[in-house]
């Protein structure tokens, strides 16, 4: 069985974090693992305070998985400060896995920080460089550029400017502007547009989590680049599409609607 693993932070609602990457994984067929960077205490209209676990431990939990189990591929995404960047890349660079996706996680749906500004550097300098993939969207695209975006000419510019960053490929995706959410991946040489449909739904917390844990699942599972960006889309669709109606606020998205439909269960 292939494996994946998430290098992220825990979402105590279960809606984003290695929650969703791990239902991801497993909704991919892929056998998961996690390595957890910070706890947040969090509900789908908040995040009410954040946790950072102590280095010594992620450096651990890191080593204890790559010195006893294949791992196919790597999802990073929750990081929060610089030193936790740092641990982490500096733990790749030693077991060296073939494919890293990574998911610049900056701020949560309702506003909350989960990013430090020092620690934006240490992204771009430790992380970005070892990533097979990244999977910006709008705002956090801005962040690491310095720049706005508002075209799709922004997005081209954009995704070069991330890409001569170090990584070998760009997934930007655009659903923060107007119109459809049309996501954009350039390969270091080719942009791909991926046509989307705006869902009109509140319930989209976890997308960012699960768009790029699914993609990392199918990278591990042997596909191209291309075609796990595209299956990864097709399935964050039908997710929002079935979102779940959880919570009070942004509800989470259904990662295991298609799994569900076959069984012939009724999930509201």
């Amino acid at each position: 069985m292939k494996t994946a693993l998430t290098i992220a932070g825990s979402d105590s609602g279960g809606g984003a974090g290695i929650q969703a990457d791990l239902k991801a994984f497993s909704a991919q067929g892929v056998y998961g693992m996690s390595v957890i960077t910070a706890v947040t205490a969090q509900n789908t209209q908040e995040v009410r305070s954040v946790q950072d676990i102590e280095l010594s431990i992620i450096k651990d939990q890191i080593e204890a998985v790559f010195d006893d189990i294949r791992v196919d591929a790597v999802k990073i995404g929750m990081l929060s400060s610089a030193e936790t960047a740092e641990i982490v890349a500096n733990s790749l660079q030693k077991y060296q896995p073939k494919f890293v996706v990574v998911d610049p996680v900056m701020v949560s749906k309702g506003g909350h920080h989960l990013l430090q500004l020092e620690a934006v550097s240490a992204l771009k300098e430790k992380i970005i460089p070892i990533a097979t993939l990244i999977t910006p969207n709008i705002p956090e695209a801005e962040v690491l550029i310095k720049a706005p975006i508002h075209s799709g000419e922004d997005m081209m510019e954009a995704c070069l400017a991330i890409h001569a960053l170090g990584a070998h490929a760009v997934l930007l995706k655009g659903g923060h502007l107007q119109g459809d959410p049309n996501d954009l991946l350039f390969d270091g040489k080719t942009f791909t547009w991926l046509q989307g449909t705006r869902i009109q739904t509140k319930n989209t917390h976890g997308t960012g989590c699960t768009l790029s844990s699914a993609i990392a699942a199918n990278l591990a599972k042997g596909a191209s680049l291309i075609e796990s960006v595209q299956e990864a889309k097709k399935y964050i669709t039908v997710a929002i599409t079935h979102s779940l109606n959880l919570g009070n606020g942004h509800g989470p998205t259904n990662h295991f609607y298609e799994l569900y439909n076959k069984a012939n269960l009724v999930i509201k």
